[in-house]
């Protein structure tokens, strides 16, 4: 299954202030509707529960899935809390017949699946914010990860999307101490 990380953040590297602050509060209307376009194509989204609140409802339009170790009450076809092995959370949604899967944050989940190597494409819509302190688009790994740029496009006059390939062979993965 193909996994694309999909997030915006500012020109420092912050997803967030915090893990209540909501980035639908501060992109811009041109990555929200670029999100819309490339979550409804993939038509699989991944998140914490953080994230999952953060939003407060599921994305319509496509399967949520949300990780977490509280039992929380599904929605057919639309959302499905999930936890365990992230590795068979992808080997399940591939036997249902998805070929690709959006992951959407935050930075545990970011974390997690490129601790993993469970990311193939990292999608990033960077903001023209500065906030100097926040929760990072990764956070406690230390990795050595080459990347290929796939494209590179204005969204606006001050706010700019790259979309990167992980090159996989050599990449280097390690736990931070």
């Amino acid at each position: 299954m193909k996994t694309r990380l999909i997030m915006v953040m500012s020109l420092d590297g912050v997803i967030a202030k915090n893990s209540t602050h909501n980035p639908m509060e501060w992109s811009s209307a041109e990555d929200k509707k670029l999100y819309r376009e490339t979550t409804k194509e993939i038509s699989v989204v991944i998140m914490g529960q953080k994230t999952y609140d953060a939003i407060g409802m599921p994305l319509p339009g496509r399967l949520n899935i949300v990780l977490t170790r509280e039992t929380r009450e599904d929605q057919p076809n639309l959302l499905e809390h999930k936890s365990g092995d992230v590795k068979e959370i992808l080997n399940e949604l591939e036997k249902r017949g998805y070929a690709q899967a959006a992951i959407c944050g935050g930075t545990f989940v970011n974390s997690l699946f490129l601790k993993e190597n469970l990311i193939d494409e990292i999608q990033i819509t960077i903001e023209p914010k500065i906030f100097g302190s926040g929760l990072r688009l990764f956070d406690q790994i230390d990795v050595n990860i080459d990347l290929e740029l796939i494209e590179l496009k204005n969204l606006n006059d001050n706010t700019i999307n790259v979309l990167y390939k992980i090159k996989k062979a050599g990449t280097d993965f390690s736990p931070r101490q």
